[in-house]
């Protein structure tokens, strides 16, 4: 029996066109609909094996998912999504071969620089979280010149998970703690989850309520770990090349037909 799930898993009875016929252009403040997820976090996987499919080169799949990230994007912000973060790649990923790599952060800096008039008009703030040791210069430059200049939106925020690793961020937030007990500047005793939060790299964000993953994959994958621990989980067996407007109203339908109890009980 395979353990692949069916292309939207968890979707529910209700239909998609519930959400479609919700979309509408956001250029102010994100306005957050009832029942809808404020913050969408997405494993964006399958790109390779989209591309080996139809015997292309890995590349070609990478460089299709751009377009679906340009499509879930715009989407997320017509439908004032507050937040939607992207992984865009894994501490892990560094694994891969080199030319793979160099093509991926080429692909990013020409995303930062080709999505500024769509980020503009649509009001959405890009900003990135990871570790920016070893990104190539040209690659960083992009980004931050990109993220100064929607720094005055007001809509949706973009959060691109680059070079980002779950554990990592843990133990860099432990770090920074520990540093200001070490020096005098932090009762242990005041250690809360919420001062830990702090320290992480997504302070001030709200934690995903929706982590989607495409490819049938059924592992988090090192991201976010702190963040999700609430998080409605949502999976197809689509690629990333293949989802788009369609799938991400699904996945919304689907978290809109879910009792969230938050380790409680159902008031009778």
């Amino acid at each position: 029996m395979s353990s692949t799930p069916p292309a939207g898993t968890g979707a529910g009875v209700t239909e998609a066109a519930s959400v479609a016929a919700a979309a509408r252009t956001v250029r102010g403040p994100a306005v957050a609909r009832s029942g809808f997820p404020r913050h969408i976090a997405i494993i964006m996987d399958g790109n390779g094996r989209w591309a080996q499919r139809r015997k292309l080169p890995r590349i070609e799949g990478h460089r299709q998912g751009v377009a679906s990230v340009r499509r879930v994007t715009e989407h997320a912000a017509r439908l004032g999504i507050e937040q939607l973060t992207l992984y865009c790649l894994s501490s892990e990923n560094w694994r891969r071969p080199e030319a793979e790599l160099q093509f991926l952060m080429l692909l990013l800096e020409q995303y930062m620089i080709e999505e500024r008039t769509l980020l503009l008009r649509e009001g959405i703030r890009p900003v990135m979280i990871g570790n920016r040791e070893g990104l190539p210069p040209a690659t960083l430059a992009a980004i931050d010149e990109t993220v100064s200049l929607c720094a005055g939106n007001t809509g949706m925020r973009l959060c691109l998970a680059v070079n980002y690793g779950g554990r990592g961020e843990i133990v860099a937030a432990a770090r920074a703690v520990a540093r200001q007990v070490a020096a005098g500047q932090l009762d242990p005793d005041a250690i809360d989850e919420k001062l830990f939060a702090g320290q992480l790299a997504t302070a001030g964000m709200p934690d995903p309520d929706l982590l989607i993953r495409t490819a049938g994959e059924m592992r988090i994958s090192n991201f976010l770990l702190w963040q999700v621990s609430y998080a409605e989980l949502w999976v197809t067996s689509q690629t990333w090349p293949e989802f788009g407007t369609a799938e991400l109203d699904q996945a919304i339908d689907a978290f809109r037909a879910r009792e969230r109890r938050f380790g409680g009980l159902t008031q009778p």
